[in-house]
């Protein structure tokens, strides 16, 4: 693929899409063929680059984690944070039931 333009068949284009598990239309398929060969095209190009001397990396620019301190407070108070509930049973939060008695566990 040195510089010149792939050239990517109709029947290619097909058997990727059965490998994708895609129903494709002739249609479709007459449309994805040239954008498939542009972007194999492009590909091409890309591996033209000399990277052998380019260090890897993850983003583009160096990122940092700016992470303040952890330091205990006082919490609410247990009446405090139950006001806030809808519905409570004790010092719990009550909540609707989920499972049902039938459901089974495994």
């Amino acid at each position: 693929m040195n510089g010149k333009q792939t050239k990517i068949t109709l029947e290619q284009v097909r058997h990727v899409g059965q490998l994708a598990r895609l129903a494709l239309d002739e249609d479709v398929l007459q449309r994805l063929t040239p954008q498939l060969e542009s972007i194999l095209d492009y590909i091409a190009k890309l591996n033209q680059l000399e990277v052998d001397h380019v260090e890897p990396m993850a983003h583009a620019v160096a990122m940092t984690n700016v992470l303040r301190e952890d330091v205990v407070e006082p919490s609410l108070a247990l009446e405090e944070v139950l006001r806030n509930a809808p519905a409570t049973d004790g010092p719990f939060f009550k909540v609707p039931k989920v499972l049902g008695e039938d459901d089974s566990a495994g």
